[in-house]
């Protein structure tokens, strides 16, 4: 009897366990087919963590390591000013109060980015603007004399040379049309003279006009970062994630005088070519497509009958330009170039200032709400297709030229001077000048160097005051008509 209980307990232990099994298959089985539980309620929180990427993804540090080397201190001597009087009522009436150079050197200094192997250096043109003497600090702290090979004033930008035996760290060019809105980039120079100064923000706006350039043809096309900028950075680098160059520190939005918000940084789409352009040709080779141009908004999209408010208004066309050759016509609104859309001036501005003289480009246009693409050869500023090679200043004044020595401007009692060494039938001989007159001022602009003087000329019109003293110390004044 025994032995029969254990036996019947075993059995149905074994049965109850055959039960409960099959039990457990069949609830599993019918609640991986139940449709609908909310994903969101089976699985647990999870914390943040990094975002897979690409094994190419860069760093703040790897950035900063490959753009640190190659940002210079440039350090700058010019001589600061007082006002003086020429002693005839006449010229102080029409050309105002003069400047007499006080004794003492001034200093300034910004930053500088290296781009090439040689020696090539960009900055911003305020940063040397008259400057008498220009030093360039590496990294390593080596110092070097700079030349200032070639400047553009219109977009703030001056290149700078030093001679060194071996290769330098430079900061290769990037993309700045690749840039977006939200990304990341760093801001490296030396602000308040704190050398090899990293800071960190991310682009807030592109295409940006501030109207702080007061040049003829001024481009102003800035990307807008909140990576903090301060006196000094001017003429330093702004680099994506990957350490490359896509603008050059300018500007800073300020009631203070520093930091507080923006900054502004002129593109590479424009550093490079203006820097390819003066190595090339001595001379930057700006492209005019010869319209004026507008915003669109609301207001003249009622009045053209625009449908969309987008792309720039041709206010007007100049006579014999590439527009009006192309067959561009006044209230066309320009939407593209060579593709690229541009909806405000600064953005139009920079898309032509990639190309030169005799360049053909692709202007697509909106005409009574219907898009029109024309063909347009580009101008240089003179009206022409042709390559716009450096003045030749001689040929153009009839005279030549050749730097003051140091024994004569101490014997003078001047600061600095370029003196006419020869003379012949030309503008200065028609005003004039004789030879061996030294030029220390062209509209009240200190002249240096051939440099100076060149530049004073360039673009001069009407009539140009030209100030000096000859060797026997007579101070002379003569109005040039170009």
């Amino acid at each position: 009897m025994k032995g029969q209980r254990i036996i019947s307990t075993f059995i149905a232990a074994l049965l109850g366990g055959i039960i409960s099994v099959a039990a457990f298959s069949l609830f599993t089985k019918n609640q991986n087919t139940v449709p609908n539980t909310p994903i969101a309620e089976t699985k647990p929180v999870m914390l943040t963590g990094p975002i897979p990427g690409d094994s190419n993804a860069t760093t703040f540090t790897y950035a900063a390591e490959k753009s640190v080397h190659a940002v210079v201190h440039v350090m700058t001597t010019y001589e600061a000013s007082t006002a003086y009087s020429y002693g005839n009522p006449l010229f102080d009436f029409f050309f105002g109060p003069q400047y007499r150079q006080d004794p003492q050197p001034q200093m300034g200094s910004g930053s500088g980015v290296i781009v090439t192997q040689d020696g090539y250096i960009v900055t911003n043109n305020h940063v040397v603007d008259n400057a008498d003497k220009v030093q360039v600090v590496l990294n390593d702290k080596r110092t070097f004399e700079a030349k200032i090979v070639g400047r553009d004033p219109s977009i703030d930008l001056a290149l700078l040379k030093i001679n060194t035996d071996g290769d330098l760290p430079f900061i290769p060019f990037g993309n700045s049309d690749d840039l977006k809105v939200g990304e990341w980039v760093l801001a490296v120079g030396n602000p308040f003279n704190l050398t090899s100064t990293v800071t960190a923000g991310i682009v807030s706006a592109k295409a940006r006009n501030i109207n702080i350039l007061r040049e003829n043809y001024a481009i102003e096309s800035f990307i807008q970062t909140d990576a903090a900028v301060n006196p000094g950075n001017s003429g330093g680098a702004l680099v994506n994630m990957k350490g490359e160059l896509v603008g050059i520190n300018t500007a800073i939005a300020s009631r203070t005088g520093s930091f507080t918000g923006y900054s502004f940084a002129i593109p590479t789409s424009i550093v490079q070519k203006t820097v390819l352009d003066i190595i090339e040709f001595g001379e930057v080779q700006r492209a005019i497509l010869g319209v004026s141009i507008a915003d669109v908004d609301q207001d003249k999209a009622n009045e053209i009958g625009l449908k969309e408010i987008k792309g720039v208004l041709v206010a007007n066309v100049s006579e014999k330009g590439a527009a009006e050759d192309a067959g561009i016509k006044p209230n066309d609104v320009i939407t593209h170039i060579n593709g690229i859309e541009v909806n405000s001036p600064s953005q139009l501005q920079e898309q032509i200032s990639k190309y030169r003289p005799n360049d053909k480009v692709e202007v697509t246009v909106i005409r009574d709400n219907k898009k029109k693409q024309f063909t347009a050869t580009l101008r240089n500023k003179k009206g022409g297709t042709e390559i716009v090679k450096p003045t030749e200043l001689n040929k153009m004044l009839g005279a030549s030229f050749e730097e003051v020595s140091e024994a004569q401007m101490q014997k003078l009692g001047i600061k600095y001077g370029v003196q006419v060494v020869e003379l012949e039938t030309g503008k200065f001989q028609s005003s004039g000048i004789k030879q061996g007159f030294i030029i220390t001022k062209v509209n009240r602009t200190p002249i240096r160097n051939t440099d100076d003087l060149k530049r004073a000329f360039e673009f001069a019109s009407g009539g140009v005051l030209v100030e000096g003293v000859y060797p026997n110390g007579v101070v002379a004044y003569y109005a040039v008509g170009m």
